[in-house]
């Protein structure tokens, strides 16, 4: 897809990732200024839902447009159990910024469509038929344009439609714009598209509220591209894939190498939470390689060699899977079976049980594990390949399969186990998370430990790639633009 856009409020920058360029605006505090021309005419955002994304959403933008005159009400349904949290976090009837939902719908000039995807398919056609005409419909997942293709629908024609895209889970948003009071830039990167303009003030409205939820850094992509990306990824290595990995590595140290437990632990999910992130955070994929000792980079390429292939057969799957909305529709059955049945705990066996112990007891940080280290960069790898395969620029591939892993989602799984990343996350990710783990354990367990075991040699062709791959230069000119702080878990 081509990058490129102009906004007539504000400056954008031009910036080469490897072979190509894209169109970015730089975020951050001294933007705010801005934000009232980008929302001209815009006198009320209405947020609905209070999800993952909701509450974090509505309480930056109210932080952000703060003096403007420009209302950020939430709505949710009657009765809701969310009413207390909002109006714990200030949101009340009283002062005008909490309501009934589709009142809420009815009287914004900018409407946030920020509940569960499931339920979006379910009060789509309400949503719509309560909006102004010419009024602005905003998605941060682009998901309902998929459950729309899917059954041959398409948005109202009077309104504007766009998205804007946060690459973390809600309470990322807010924690690390909270952090940022004090640092101009801190926040989550974000992308965002527009889908429909009926008027020309969409890219500028998407933009505005990207900069208001404190992005530092955004970029442009479509909500189909955004729905096939963000569904795979957390799929793949941002959730599902990191799980089964750790999974398949913890059985492999405890049970066939003779590790104890707490080292079996600490070799697979802290090594990949503590300092495999934190080298790609810094200083990108290839780092991880080369800090190596000569006998660990061998076992980096052997293991590296054998993961490769299998990821990307399930990566495969899933991106079909996506892009067909396949799993769409899978998230939606779904939902309605866990009106019965709801989720289960996926951190309750000895493996995490054992973490809690390892987490108590931390004094320093682990060296990198090579095998680790080649099965995790092996599948973020293969990530990373099958989604430039399928014409996702640069910026997007890095973002949804790098620095949103390593950055946003691993911080949590580090700080209190899987669950606790997986859980904070959207209930579509969550389902797809424990619906693709197993998949990856099972793969990587029948044929990447296999081949390892067997002796069989690294694929020098597939290490060339590795090294040479225009991945690394990309992440170096994201990393430029990485926010001025980490972020600090709590919870």
């Amino acid at each position: 897809m081509k990058a490129h856009f102009q906004s007539k409020v504000f400056e954008t920058k031009v910036i080469r990732l490897a072979d190509t360029e894209e169109t970015i605006v730089v975020g951050g505090r001294d933007k705010f200024p801005l934000l009232p021309k980008a929302f001209a005419g815009i006198k009320q955002i209405g947020v609905i839902g209070w999800g993952s994304q909701g509450p974090a959403q509505a309480q930056n933008l109210r932080d952000s447009l703060e003096g403007t005159g420009i209302t950020v009400k939430i709505g949710l349904r009657p009765n809701s159990s969310s009413m207390v949290a909002a109006r714990k976090a200030g949101f009340t009837e009283e002062n005008g910024t909490l309501g009934e939902m589709f009142q809420v719908v009815r009287e914004s000039d900018m409407v946030l469509f920020l509940i569960s995807d499931a339920a979006q398919a379910q009060h789509y056609k309400e949503v719509f038929a309560n909006m102004k005409p010419r009024a602005t419909l905003g998605l941060s997942h682009g998901f309902l344009l998929g459950h729309l293709e899917s059954i041959g629908e398409k948005f109202p024609l009077n309104i504007n439609v766009i998205g804007v895209c946060p690459k973390g889970m809600g309470p990322s948003v807010r924690r690390l714009y909270v952090q940022g009071k004090e640092v101009n830039g801190a926040g989550i990167n974000t992308s965002f598209a527009v889908e429909q303009d009926i008027d020309g003030r969409a890219t500028d409205q998407a933009i505005g509220w990207a900069v208001a939820i404190g992005a530092p850094y955004v970029f442009m992509t479509t909500l189909g591209y955004e729905f096939r990306s963000d569904i795979f990824g957390e799929r793949g290595i941002l959730l599902g894939a990191v799980h089964g990995i750790v999974e398949m590595l913890y059985r492999r140290f405890a049970m066939e190498e003779g590790m104890s437990e707490e080292a079996a632990f600490t070799a697979s999910v802290e090594n990949i939470t503590g300092p495999i992130s934190r080298t790609i955070s810094h200083d990108g994929i290839l780092a991880v390689y080369n800090g190596l000792d000569a006998a660990g980079k061998k076992v980096f390429e052997r293991a590296y060699s054998h993961a490769y292939g299998p990821a990307f057969d399930i990566l495969l799957e899933i991106y079909d899977e996506v892009s067909s909305c396949n799993e769409i529709r899978s998230v939606i059955m779904a939902g309605q079976r866990h009106a019965r049945f709801p989720m289960g705990k996926i951190d309750g066996t000895r493996m995490w049980q054992v973490g809690e112990k390892v987490r108590a007891a931390r004094s320093g940080e682990p060296p990198i594990h090579p095998l680790t280290a080649g099965v995790y960069c092996a599948t973020m790898m293969a990530q990373i390949d099958l989604l430039i395969e399928k014409g996702h620029c640069l910026s997007e591939v890095a973002n949804e399969s790098v620095i949103e892993a390593v950055d946003s989602l691993n911080p949590y799984m580090h700080h209190k186990g899987v669950a606790f990343m997986v859980d904070n996350c959207s209930t579509t990710a969550r389902l797809g998370s424990r619906k693709w783990a197993p998949r990856f354990d099972y793969n990587l367990s029948q044929q990447a430990l296999p081949a390892y075991d067997q002796g069989l040699p690294a694929d020098e062709k597939l290490i060339a790639a590795f090294k040479s791959h225009k991945i690394h230069g990309a992440l170096a000119t994201c990393a430029t633009m990485r926010p001025p702080v980490d972020i600090a878990v709590i919870g």
